[in-house]
Formats: C-alpha cells, sequence, structure tokens
C-alpha cells in the first residue's frame, strides 16, 4: 500500500469516528456480501455482521475465482460462513483414470465474531478468521473497524495472509492461527485495506475498497501460476450492489483493473415459515354433545391430530393422555389439547392434567388449574400467561390411563431424499436424488417394528477411492451407488421408568451398511438440564448386493459413554461421546447444536487415536462435519412433527464413525425435558402473556 493511500484512508477513518452523526440501528444495511460470502466489500471485509439467525446463499464469479457459498449469523455478533473456490481453467485429478473433476476447488470456512458494537463515537470492531484448517490455501487473520456516518459506512482493517505480505503455511488437521499464536510476526506480515460504501437510497450501494492481495506471491494459490505471474494492474476495486428484495441482492463490480466480477446472493431468517401455519379449530358437532365427557374429549382430540387417547375424572381432577401425531412443539400440542376440552368440561374441577405420550409411553405431563382453564376460555387470560400459570413435569407422572380409545396401530409416508458427496476424485460433487418410503407399525407399549426402502432414479454416486485400512465408512460408495436398496428393517423398544431412566433396544437391519443390536440407557437430571448414559452396538457389515446377506464373519463393537448438556435458555446443546468407534479407535467426538424455532444446525469433531489405521489418510485425522434439520412445517402451511436432515462430511474416511441410529435418547429425552419445555412455551408464547 502506498504512503499516500494510507494516510488518506487513516485520515478518512478517523473523521468518521470524530463525527457523531446519528447512525441506523445495529449494522444494517451494509451486511452485504464480499466475494467469498463472508460480510464485506469486495475482497475485503468489514466489521459488520449478520443479524442473528439470519442465513445467506449465494455465488460470485471474478475470473479465474467462482465462489460458492452460505452464511449464517449463528449468534448476535457471530457470523460463519463456508465456501467453495472454483479455479477456472485449472483441472484436478487429472492424473485419476475416468475422473470428471474438472476445475480445481477448494473448500474453506471463516469466522467474524463482531468484539465491539458501533457507538456514538466508537467504531465497530471485529476479529476475522479466514480459511484457519486444512490446505489454508486463502487463508487469513484480520482485525477491522467500520465507522458509519449514514448513508457512508467507512472500514479499516489489517490482515496477514491472503491480504499480508506472504501466505501462511498449511494448517493439516490443525488451526493456523498466527495472530494468537505469534502476534509479532502476524503484525509484521499484516497489511492495512479498506474502503467506503455509500447507500443513496435503500435498494442501492455504492461500494469502493482498496485490497493489498498480492496475487503473484500467493504461491500456494492454483491460479497464481496460470494466471498472475505478474502483479495485478490495480488494488483499487468499485461495484455497486442493488437489492431488489429484502432477501436478495445483486452484485456488479470491476476488480484488479481487470474483471468484471458478478454475484448474486439470497437471504432468509431461520425458521420463518414460507406459509403461514394454521390448523382448523374444532368445532364439536351437534350429535356429540349428549355424550359421555370421556366421549367427548376423545372425539375432539382425535379430530385435532391426536391418538391412544384416555380419560379419567373423579369430579376434582381431570385426566387426559393422547399422542402427539401432528405438533412439531409440544406446548403447542397442549394448547391445542386445552382448546378442545375447555368447552367441554363441566365446573367443579379444581386440576387439569395432560400427559403427551410416545407409542404408549407417558413422557411429560402439563398441569394447571380448573379456574385458570376456565378465564382461558372466557378470553380473560392468553396462552401465554396460561403456561406461565402452569407447570411441565417429566418425573413421577404415573403409568398411563389405561382404557384408551383411537389407538394408532401403523403409520407411513413417502419423503424426498437428497444426499450429496463432494470432493472425490472421481468428481467433485457425487449425489443421489430420490424418495424413501417407510411404514411403522406399533406392537404395543414403546414396540416399533420399522421398514424403509429407497429408490434413487439420480444416482451419480462412484468413487475413485479405493477402500482404507480399516473400512468401516470409507467403502460406504458400495452401499450409496445402489440405485434402490433396504434402508432399515428393524423392531426398536423404548423402555421408560417413573424415575425417568430410559432404555431402548433395536435389532435388525439398522442401517444400510450395518445390521445387528444397538441399545442404549440414560437418565436425565436437574430437569433435563444434563443426560448422561452407556450405550453400545454388536453389527455386521451387510452385503451392498443382497438384502439380507451378510458380509464376512467380522463382529464390530462401538461402546459409549454419552452426555449431553442443555443450555435452552441460549437455544444450545453440547454433547460428548466417548469411547470405542467402529473401527476400534478409541477417543471422543464433541458436538454443539443450536435450535432456531425448531430448525437445528449443528456440527461436530472427533479426537480419537488413529494409530491403529496404517493408511495416511486416517492416520492424524479428526473427523467433522456439519448437519442442518428442517421441520417441513415451514413449507406446509399446517403443523407437522416430520423433519428432514441433510448433513456434510467426508465420505471417505473411517476416523471417529458410528453407526446411524433409529433413535437418540440423548435428543429423545431432550425434547421433553422440563426447561426444553419451558422454553418452548416462552419461544412460542412471547409478547403474548
Amino acid at each position: 500500500m502506498t504512503r499516500c493511500a494510507a494516510i488518506t484512508i487513516c485520515a478518512t477513518f478517523l473523521l468518521a469516528g470524530l463525527c457523531p452523526t446519528p447512525v441506523r440501528a445495529g449494522d444494517e444495511p451494509f451486511t452485504g456480501p464480499s466475494n467469498y460470502g463472508l460480510t464485506g466489500l469486495l475482497e475485503t471485509p468489514t466489521a459488520r455482521v449478520m443479524p442473528e439467525n439470519r442465513f445467506r446463499l449465494g455465488a460470485t464469479q471474478v475470473h479465474p475465482y467462482r465462489y460458492y457459498y452460505g452464511s449464517i449469523g449463528l449468534f448476535e455478533r457471530l457470523e460463519v460462513s463456508g465456501r467453495i473456490t472454483e479455479v477456472i481453467g485449472v483441472p484436478a485429478f487429472s492424473d485419476v483414470s475416468g475422473s470428471s473433476y474438472g476445475n480445481t476447488k477448494d473448500k474453506a470456512f471463516d469466522i467474524k465474531l463482531q468484539l465491539l458494537k458501533e457507538g456514538k463515537y466508537l467504531p465497530a470492531f471485529s476479529l476475522v478468521i479466514s480459511d484457519p484448517t486444512g490446505t489454508s490455501l486463502y487463508a487469513s487473520q484480520s482485525v477491522v473497524a467500520s465507522k458509519q456516518i449514514y448513508p457512508f459506512d467507512f472500514s479499516l482493517g489489517m490482515g496477514n495472509g491472503r491480504f499480508g505480505k506472504k501466505p501462511l503455511p498449511p494448517a493439516g488437521e490443525g488451526f493456523n492461527l498466527q495472530i494468537f499464536t505469534n502476534p509479532s510476526a502476524w503484525w509484521q506480515d499484516a497489511q492495512l485495506f479498506g474502503g467506503v460504501q455509500f447507500t443513496p437510497v435503500d435498494w442501492l450501494t455504492l461500494m469502493a475498497e482498496y485490497s493489498p492481495i498480492r496475487y503473484d506471491l500467493q504461491t500456494q494459490d492454483p491460479a497464481q501460476p496460470k494466471y498472475f505471474q505478474n502483479p495485478v494492474p490495480s488494488k483499487i476495486n468499485a461495484g455497486l450492489r442493488i437489492r431488489p428484495a429484502r432477501w436478495a441482492e445483486l452484485d456488479l463490480s470491476w476488480q484488479r483493473g481487470q474483471e468484471i466480477a458478478v454475484g448474486a446472493s439470497f437471504s432468509f431468517d431461520i425458521g420463518r415459515p414460507l406459509l403461514p401455519i394454521y390448523d382448523r379449530p374444532y368445532r364439536e358437532p351437534e350429535r356429540l354433545r349428549r355424550d359421555p365427557l370421556a366421549d367427548r374429549i376423545a372425539a375432539a382430540l382425535h379430530g385435532t391430530g391426536f391418538s391412544d387417547i384416555g380419560v379419567e375424572a373423579d369430579g376434582f381432577t381431570l385426566r387426559v393422555d393422547a399422542e402427539n401425531n401432528r405438533y412439531f412443539f409440544t406446548p403447542r400440542a397442549v394448547e391445542v389439547i386445552l382448546d378442545g376440552i375447555a368447552p367441554l368440561i363441566p365446573p367443579g374441577y379444581e386440576y387439569v392434567r395432560i400427559r403427551i405420550k410416545e407409542n404408549g409411553n407417558p413422557v411429560t405431563e402439563f398441569i394447571t388449574t380448573g379456574p385458570a382453564l376456565a378465564e382461558l376460555r372466557e378470553g380473560r387470560i392468553s396462552p401465554g400467561r396460561l403456561f406461565a400459570l402452569s407447570t411441565f413435569r417429566s418425573d413421577g407422572i404415573g403409568p398411563p390411563v389405561p382404557d384408551t380409545v383411537e389407538r394408532r396401530r401403523y403409520d407411513y409416508g413417502v419423503r424426498p431424499s437428497f444426499e450429496a458427496f463432494l470432493n472425490d476424485p472421481a468428481r467433485f460433487v457425487s449425489y443421489r436424488l430420490g424418495i424413501a418410503a417407510w411404514v411403522e407399525g406399533y406392537t404395543w407399549r414403546g414396540g416399533t417394528a420399522a421398514f424403509e426402502v429407497e429408490g434413487y432414479p439420480l444416482n451419480t454416486v462412484t468413487t475413485a477411492n479405493q477402500p482404507l485400512s480399516i473400512p468401516v465408512r470409507s467403502d460406504i460408495a458400495l452401499y450409496k451407488q445402489q440405485n434402490v436398496s433396504v434402508g432399515q428393517l428393524l423392531f426398536d423398544q423404548l423402555l421408560t421408568t417413573d424415575s425417568q431412566l430410559y432404555a431402548r433396544a433395536a435389532v435388525g437391519l439398522l442401517e444400510i451398511e450395518y445390521a445387528g443390536v444397538d441399545g442404549e440407557v440414560a437418565l436425565p437430571l436437574s430437569r433435563g438440564r444434563w443426560v448422561v448414559g452407556v450405550g453400545g452396538s454388536l453389527v455386521q457389515k451387510r452385503d451392498p448386493d443382497n438384502v439380507f446377506g451378510l458380509v464376512g464373519d467380522k463382529w464390530y463393537t462401538p461402546v459409549f459413554f454419552n452426555g449431553r448438556l442443555n443450555v435452552p435458555e441460549a437455544n444450545l446443546a453440547f454433547g460428548v461421546q466417548a469411547g470405542r468407534f467402529l473401527a476400534g479407535d478409541w477417543g471422543a467426538r464433541f458436538s454443539v447444536a443450536k435450535y432456531i424455532h425448531g430448525v437445528k444446525l449443528s456440527a461436530w469433531y472427533s479426537a480419537t487415536d488413529t494409530s491403529i489405521f496404517s493408511d495416511p489418510y486416517n492416520h492424524g485425522y479428526h473427523d467433522k462435519g456439519i448437519a442442518v434439520e428442517i421441520p417441513i412445517r415451514l413449507f406446509l402451511g399446517h403443523d407437522s412433527r416430520t423433519s428432514y436432515s441433510i448433513s456434510l462430511s467426508p465420505w471417505t474416511r473411517d476416523v471417529g464413525q458410528d453407526i446411524v441410529h433409529y433413535r437418540t435418547l440423548a435428543e429423545f429425552i431432550s425434547r421433553y425435558s422440563e426447561i426444553s419445555l419451558d422454553r418452548d412455551a416462552e419461544s412460542l408464547y412471547k409478547g403474548k402473556r
């Protein structure tokens, strides 16, 4: 950077800080994406962050790079972005026979933490960590400040690596964080960057920046040998950003003094339904109004999505048992029950106790008073106020009402199924798209027979990799490349006790690759704040070409201690799975999940003893990945308990692997824990008390 340019940027930024002009709340409207997805200008980041729980998908092309990205405001002040960088015209794996991988592609993630929010005089200040692990082709660590004098927003930062005087070395399975581990080296390598945004109207932003990137010195960049033998003509980039809608942004810019760049991104609020959710209220037919109270309640609940209904009344307490078949959130299911029974209950009942069941097992009880329910019926209190006056409990709720009606014996369905696998030498993206049909039979209390068959008319799954030294998952392509397969054929038994000890066991074809026996025992503590337990499996590999066949005589015996910490106040859960994994490697897998209006975002990381593996791919490796689970209710316009999940993780590694479980007790128990139900009720009826 020239001395003149540095003095100009610093002087402009100082002037911005000395002007206490009124600003807009938060970082809006300066939260558009940079080339690679993280909130910023074009090539450089700003101190701005996306709003919490907002998600963005987009792509940018500025020759020779093509970026595909997804970014999320994970928490207030914390933004996380994942990206794929494609280098146009630079092929990868050209030495692999039959490979259709195409251009070189690199996966990376970036994190931005806003350490200081903007004030009247002080700027917003953020720490940016880019591509800290793996190949670290585009790694950097930066600090950046942003100050707005609306409609202008000024940014100034310093960064090493990609923005510095020399590229950072590969991090491998570790993390390259020079800004923390060697601050003096970071300072010596770091260079200034900065820019300004101008928003004359809400739908238009003009941008200009100084980018210090020395493309000709980025020797780790696959693009450098072919495209950047000499310095680029200019370090000044300029462009415009158009917002035709709140959820869409289009970028057009001139970068490096030689390239036109175009980009588009789309953003939305996580968990917000695309269609308003409406469930038709129950209206009792005239012909039922002379029936006994228990029959009238059973008809009301069955008509609104419940089954296995039991009613007991002694004139003082009314007990209602029901299985929730429709409503994603348990407090919402309880509200529907209350709406259905409130007009039917005669005077004199002091307490109403509602137990929600799972396949005949009571899992939680809602306790309220008759007078409070009467006030709800008459409109004197809101549902939110009723929940505040009432309580959920999950221990000591007793056995279910013995005499029930509308018992559900089976269920079935069809769902779309899409799986994608990235970065195999054969092709960058392998996928399969089809449908999965399933049927479940409910034999007795807690017993479930499950069958699922999958069909994929579009299936490109293949691999150029050979199974590794202990192939417990590195041979998964043999199973995924089948166009038709039986995903599950098993029997699962769930047991509960009044002291909240839970147990489950499953036997059969447990998942696409393994068959055998799987079991678990767990116990919630402190109202469900903690869940602890042990589990294990005894499995053999299935034959991918024979539905009921097994391969060899080798048995796999993963066994674990399972622990989970629920923090519903922050919509978070932390998990640990410690013990022996499928391949025999001992260690632990750590996970974190965030829940946003029913959407579950999760990530995991394993640390195990990989010395048992003789191949270089597993040795020293840490299994890692991300997943999202999306309730289908967001797209239907009515409530549903069904969710679809998608995960991204390496599929040709054997470290830190477990079988796919029909259900896990930690998740099941946590869903019905008292602290989680209280939080769900608070979130659903926030502002309605």
